[in-house]
This record gives structure tokens, C-alpha cells and sequence, in this order.
């Protein structure tokens, strides 16, 4: 009976440890803490121009990579369940294959076509575009992980990506490099090792075809497009922002904090992603209860947010140096930000599990029309401050449209609205 009652917990402890949420989370957690480094490495070898720099453009690369996807990801997750791996990769590769084409000709015709004044050069442009789509086959890759039921391969692929971004940024930190471009190719060097290698492994497996679901993907994907672009815009338009409104060294200082309240919200994003396809079946077999995860989501934020917000308030200036002080001005609004956004996530999940699309798309819309009218008024006049505000605002904007539609779908599907 002892050796039962010991058995036990450590196979209930490693199942769960195999669940893809749990391994969603594993990795979130473990990119959070990667990003936490690299934001300290290069704060502590670059001005805050050139952070600032840098941080644009990793802005710019985030909201191409949504491009070249398409609204995808989540579709494809949703669509796609405990399919074949090879099967998957390769139907993924058909989505992407026109998005990517078209990406690196918008590329090379900016490159020669745009005036000087605009154009940050030929090296730049191509790292860029490099970078998107290389980030774009990362997040493909995450989806495929999620659909074929390997996620602990990407969590793997993960752990790669994050020894090697440590390592080349180790050596730039050491070499006291302070060429923003070169630091955004540690990003490319890393992301693109993993992810080309996995792809490579899930070819190889052995599996049978599968329906082909692509139109169905691409159908629920253009549905959710205009969402991937709001929320990527609402969430990096405040480091585009700042530079045009402000200057470079005030993103410098911003996305120094901005980078570290963000880790608040990833578990809950990736849970999310994670539960897509269980929760459309539990929606379609009508066991869904959506309150009580929303709830728990909450209790979350409740518990977490104000850890992280005396956390980053007491440790700015001895880890990131005396330069960087004029941003514990912004911790707490971008805290609560990050908070509200992460809730937001959850609700944003439910809707995309019951087929509101369109919805999620206007949830997003909504949030970033707020953020950037917060941004235009509140930047010019508050610096930092205005842009963490508007964050703030958007955010919470979003988060009131989520609920308020999610609220108004449930009525309208328990009254048999179709």
C-alpha cells in the first residue's frame, strides 16, 4: 500500500507535467525569462538610443510576421487536431508559401524604392525581413506542435533557441558590441536553428495523410486577421509611437519596462492557445463553462500583478543602471496594463473556441482605436508616461469590449440566435 500511495502522486505530477498547456506555459515562462536576460544585457551595452533602436525595430518585425501569417495560428489550431505530423507541416508550408514570396518582394521594392529619408538602409531592410519570416515559421511551428499533440518538441526547440540567443548575446555583451543591428541578428541566428531542425524531424516521422482543412484555415484565418493585426498593433504601437512623438531614447527607457511587465500576461496566452481545440469541442458538446475560467484568471492577475510591479519598481536602477530610472515612472500603469490584457486573453480564447471570429476582430479593433488615440493625445505631453497610460486605456478597452460581446454571444446562442 506504501508504494502505492508514493506511485501515485508521481504519476498524477507526470502526466500533468505532459499536458500541452502545462508545456505551453514551461515554455512562455522560459522565453520570459530569456527575454529578461537579453533585455539586460543590452541595456547594459547600449545607450538608450540605441536600445531604443533596436526595440523598433523588433516592432516592426512583430507586426510583419502577423502579416505573413494571416491570421493563421489559431484557426489552424482549431481546424487541425491530433493530426499526422509531416501531414501538418506540409499544410501549414502551402499557407505559408505566397505570404512569404510576397513579404520578401515588398521587401526588396522598399529597399530600392524608398526615399532615403525613409529608409533605414539595405542591411536593416533585410534583417527585417529576414527575421519576420523566420519568426513567422516559429509561430507556424507552435501551432503544428499544438495540432499534431508534440508540444514538448517545441518546448524543446524552445530550450535550444534560448541556450543559443544566450550564448551570442553573451559574446556581444563580453565584446561590448553596440551595433543595434547585430544584436537583432542574434535573434535570427537563434529562432532559425530550432525551428529549421524541428520542421526537418516532424518531416521524417511517420504518419498518414489528412483531410485537407486549408480553406477552412484560411477562411476563419481572414476572420481573424483584422484581430492578429489589432493586437499586435495595440500592443507594439507604443514603441512605434515613441520615437516619432518622442524620441528614441524615451522607447530606450520604455520598452526596458515594457519587456518585463509583458511576462505577466504570456502563461495565460499560451494557455490559451493550448485549449483552443479541447474548449471548440467542449463548446460544440455543450459542457463549456466559460465564468469559471475567466474567474480563475482573474485571481491570477489579482495575486501576481502587484509581485511584479514591486518587483520591477525596486530593481530597475541596480539592475538596469542609474540610466534607466526615469522608467520606474511607468511600472504600475504598465502592470496593470499587462494584467488587463492578460484577462483579455482568456476571454478572447473562449470567443474563438465558440466560432466568434468576428467578434475577436472587433474585441481587438476596439482596443487598439482606444490605445492609439491615447497615444496621439497623451505621448507629445507626458513622454513614457503618456505612452504607458495609453497602453492602460487600450488594453482595458479591449478588455470591456471582450466581455460585453462574449456576454451578448452567450445570450444570443442560449436564445437559439444563430
Amino acid at each position: 500500500m506504501t508504494e502505492i500511495r508514493v506511485a501515485d502522486p508521481i504519476a498524477w505530477l507526470g502526466g500533468r507535467l505532459r499536458e500541452p498547456y502545462i508545456q505551453l506555459i514551461a515554455s512562455q515562462l522560459l522565453i520570459g525569462a530569456v527575454a529578461l536576460a537579453a533585455n539586460i544585457m543590452m541595456v547594459r551595452s547600449l545607450t538608450p538610443t540605441h536600445r531604443g533602436e533596436v526595440a523598433l525595430m523588433l516592432q516592426v518585425v512583430y507586426l510583419a510576421t502577423q502579416a505573413l501569417l494571416l491570421g493563421t495560428e489559431r484557426s489552424f489550431v482549431a481546424a487541425y487536431h491530433e493530426v499526422p505530423p509531416a501531414a501538418a507541416v506540409r499544410a501549414y508550408a502551402r499557407l505559408l508559401i505566397l505570404p512569404f514570396l510576397a513579404g520578401a518582394g515588398a521587401a526588396a521594392a522598399y529597399a530600392i524604392l524608398a526615399p532615403g529619408r525613409l529608409s533605414p538602409g539595405p542591411v536593416v531592410i533585410a534583417l527585417i525581413a529576414a527575421y519576420a519570416i523566420v519568426d513567422a515559421a516559429c509561430l507556424a511551428s507552435r501551432a503544428v506542435a499544438i495540432a499534431i499533440g508534440r508540444v514538448h518538441d517545441f518546448l524543446a526547440a524552445r530550450v535550444v533557441e534560448s541556450i543559443l540567443l544566450l550564448a551570442v548575446m553573451a559574446l556581444l555583451f563580453l565584446a561590448r558590441v553596440d551595433s543595434p543591428e547585430e544584436w537583432l541578428a542574434a535573434y535570427i541566428v537563434a529562432c532559425l536553428v530550432p525551428t529549421v531542425g524541428y520542421v526537418a524531424f516532424w518531416l521524417r516521422l511517420p504518419g498518414g495523410g489528412m483531410d485537407d482543412q486549408n480553406r477552412l484555415v484560411r477562411r476563419q484565418g481572414a476572420a481573424l486577421f483584422p484581430a492578429a493585426i489589432s493586437n499586435m498593433a495595440m500592443l507594439r504601437s507604443d514603441r512605434l509611437a515613441l520615437p516619432v512623438l518622442a524620441s528614441t531614447t524615451a522607447l530606450g527607457l520604455y520598452a526596458s519596462v515594457a519587456t518585463m511587465t509583458e511576462l505577466l500576461a504570456w502563461p495565460l496566452r499560451a494557455y490559451a492557445d493550448s485549449r483552443l481545440g479541447r474548449w471548440r469541442a467542449d463548446d460544440r458538446a455543450g459542457r463549456l463553462r466559460s465564468r469559471p475560467i475567466v474567474a480563475a484568471t482573474a485571481l491570477y492577475v489579482l495575486v501576481a500583478a502587484p509581485l511584479l510591479a514591486g518587483g520591477l519598481y525596486l530593481l530597475i536602477v541596480p539592475v538596469l543602471g542609474h540610466a534607466y530610472a526615469p522608467a520606474k515612472a511607468v511600472v504600475v500603469p504598465l502592470v496593470i496594463a499587462a494584467g488587463l490584457y492578460a484577462v483579455s486573453r482568456i476571454v478572447l480564447g473562449l470567443l474563438v473556441a465558440k466560432g466568434h471570429g468576428t467578434l475577436v476582430s472587433a474585441a481587438e479593433i476596439a482596443g487598439f482605436a482606444v490605445s492609439f488615440a491615447a497615444y496621439l493625445l497623451l505621448i507629445p505631453g507626458h513622454g513614457i508616461a503618456g505612452a504607458a497610460w495609453g497602453s492602460l486605456l487600450g488594453y482595458g478597452a479591449g478588455l470591456v469590449f471582450a466581455l460585453v460581446v462574449s456576454r451578448v454571444a452567450g445570450t444570443r446562442t442560449r436564445a437559439g440566435v444563430s
